[in-house]
This record gives structure tokens, sequence and C-alpha cells, in this order.
């Protein structure tokens, strides 16, 4: 590569590491995505309103934010592979307290320690990804992001089972999080150094490094725009399916699981995708298809059309944020750590921002009109992304 100072390794060696990231990978998805389904019932035990369930789950990407914000410091100095065996330890132990809050301030507090975890993991197992994607000398990131997908539906359904058979959150979080903790630590222990950045490995005095220079900011805008989209899908989808489409309640869940099933399709599918062709010509394409599909959805108002439309919106941002954080970490002069965590940032507001941005458009306007904002920024991740050259060193 050359922009990092990093040896291609033959593929049997990156074979530890790489099956260790794809664990911690599937990890963090699975265990947040357990938690879902009992949402309701940690409500009740709490005795929260609406109102108060809404302000305590924001507890979570305010932790993730502000660990992520930190983890700009300690990446470089711990290293991914101690930060991804540490954070392991915290995201495993501080789950179960979820489920033992009994009021709106500590419900905040243990889903805020949660959430704080999972955004150091977050970016050091990606940090980590990017070593192991170097050290192969081939696209990996997809694969890794398309395994972060699977464990949430694995998640997503181990919840619905615990739920169903009377298991409290916090012994399903217990359940879960032992063997993930045994395993994961077992096969992290294997993880590569993080590559360093070219400037240091130089006679050359290098640069004072920029946190949030114009490639960062651009980067950062992309993944921002993708996660708001995200976002949006996430918490819109069947409302909008339910209200405005008139769908049944069954169909009204289809369209968030329709975006889920095509990301996941495009993902795992996407290492050799980005292997043949460029990302500078992929990305762009794949997000016509989902402007185009989404647009088409909203405009006829059906809800076969609506649930196409979110899967056309799936194809569309599965590769953004995997090629996003690779592009980050290959940028000169900046740890892929640091680099990381500022794009990474950017993207979790993104995700913040998107279901209140919406609702408030939806309340001025209407929900059609409110998710209009949607092909609009998949259209700005189209042009920024065929004009972005960090995305070409991808390619």
């Amino acid at each position: 590569m050359p922009d990092l100072a990093v040896e291609s390794r033959p593929a049997p060696l990156i074979r530890g590491p790489r099956a260790a990231t794809v664990a911690v990978f599937f990890i963090h998805g699975l265990l947040f995505a357990s938690w879902t389904a009992h949402i309701p019932q940690v409500k009740e035990h709490a005795s929260l309103s609406v109102a108060a369930l809404g302000l305590a789950l924001l507890g979570a990407p305010a932790g993730s934010v502000s660990a992520m914000l930190v983890s700009a410091r300690l990446l470089p100095r711990l290293g991914s592979r101690r930060m991804v065996r540490g954070c392991l330890v915290g995201y495993c132990a501080a789950g179960p307290l979820v489920g033992l809050a009994g009021s709106l301030p500590a419900l905040f507090a243990a889903l805020f320690a949660w959430g704080a975890f999972q955004g150091s993991l977050d970016v050091s197992m990606n940090t980590q990804a990017v070593a192991v994607e170097r050290a192969r000398g081939r696209p990996l990131m997809s694969g890794f992001h398309a395994c972060w997908s699977i464990g949430t539906f694995a998640g997503a359904g181990a919840g619905v089972a615990g739920v169903a058979v009377g298991m409290s959150l916090t012994v399903q979080l217990l359940a879960l999080g032992v063997p993930a903790l045994v395993a994961g630590q077992a096969l992290s222990a294997r993880m590569l150094p993080d590559p360093i950045p070219l400037a240091k490995t130089t006679a050359e005095k290098p640069r004072p490094a920029r946190r949030f220079s114009r490639a960062v900011l651009i980067l950062g805008a992309i993944a921002f725009a993708s996660m708001l989209c995200e976002g949006a899908s996430a918490d819109w989808a069947s409302v909008y399916l339910r209200g405005p489409v008139h769908a049944g309640a069954v169909v009204a869940g289809l369209g968030y699981t329709a975006y889920s099933l095509t990301m996941v399709v495009v993902r795992l599918s996407g290492n050799q995708l980005l292997s043949r062709f460029r990302t500078q010509a992929v990305l762009p394409v794949l997000a016509a298809v989902a402007c185009a599909g989404f647009t088409a959805g909203l405009v006829a108002g059906t809800g076969a059309a609506a649930i196409a439309g979110f899967a056309c919106l799936g194809i569309g941002l599965a590769l953004v944020v995997p090629t996003v954080n690779s592009a980050a970490g290959r940028l000169p002069s900046l740890g892929p750590g640091a680099a990381i965590v500022a794009v990474s940032t950017c993207g979790w507001l993104g995700f913040v921002c998107g279901p209140p941005l919406i609702g408030e458009l939806a309340a001025a306007t209407s929900l059609p009109a409110a998710l209009g904002v949607v092909p609009a920024l998949v259209a700005f991740i189209a042009v920024a992304a065929a004009l972005t050259p960090q995305l070409r060193a991808g390619s």
C-alpha cells in the first residue's frame, strides 16, 4: 500500500487475526441487538413513561460518542489489540446492568456506560480491521461489517426467544456475554499491531497530524449522511408503512427487514466486488440504485413499492461505512485509530440526529416529505464518493 508502512503477509499468517476480528464484529452486534426485544420490559421495570424512556435511550449514543473522543487519545498509546480486549470485558460486564436499572437516572447511567464500551469497542475493532486488511493486501472491511450485521440478526432473534420464554435481560446478556467474552479473549490474543503512518517510518520530519483535516471532514460527512439515513430507516420505516401507506402490522415490519437483508447480502459480496472494481465506481452506482429506488417507493406510496425502496436503500448504503473506515485508516501522517475515531464519531452523530430530524420535518410537513431527505443525502454520497481521492486508494 502506498500510504502505510505495513508488510503484506500471506493469507495463512492472518487467518488468526482475521478470525478474531470477525468474532469481535459478530459479538458487538449480537449483544446490543439482543436487548431491543426487552425494551418494553425494561420500561415497565423502571416505571417509565414513553417520554422518559426516550430520554433514557439517549444514554447509549451519548456514551458511545463520548467514549469515541476519549479513544482518540488511548488508541495510539495502547493499540487496537489491547483496546479490543479491555473494551470487550467492559462491554460484556456493563450490559447486564441495564436490566437491573429501576429508575430513569439508573437506566440512563447504565446505558451510558454500556454505550461507552460499545463505542470504544467499535473504533478499536475497526482499527484492527484496517490492520488485517493492510496485512492481507486486499479489501476485507465489507466482510467484517457483514459479520456485524449477521450478529445483529442473531442478537435480535435471541432477544425475541428470550422474551418468549420469560428470560430477563440481565440473565440473557450473561448467558450470551460469558461465552462471547471467553471466545473473544482467546481469539483476540492473536490480533495484529496497528499500521504505522508512513511519515513516522521515514527520515523526513513528519508534519503535525490534523485530526480534522479536509480529508477527515469529507469522509466524516459521507459517514454522517450514511448513518443519518440508517437511523432514519431503523426508526421510521415501520411508522411510514403503518401510517401514510396504511400497511398492516406484519407488512409494516418488512421495510427495515428488507433494508437489513439487502445490506447483509451486499456486504457479504463486498470484498470481491471491491477487489474487481474501483471503489469510486462501485459506491456511486450503488448509491444511484438507492436514490432511484427509494424515491420511486415514496412517489408510488404503496406497501410493495415502499418495501422495495428500503431494500434499494440497503443496497446503496451497505458499503459506505466499511469503505469510509478503510479509507480513514489509510490517511498519511495520521494513525488509523485517530482517523477512524473522527470519522466514526461523525457517523454516530448522524445516526443520533437522523430520527429526531425526520420527526421534526414530518411535524412541519408530512412523513413522506420528510423522508425525501434520505434520497437527497444518498445523492450527496454518490457525488462525494466519486470525487473523493482518498477512496481511490482502496480501489
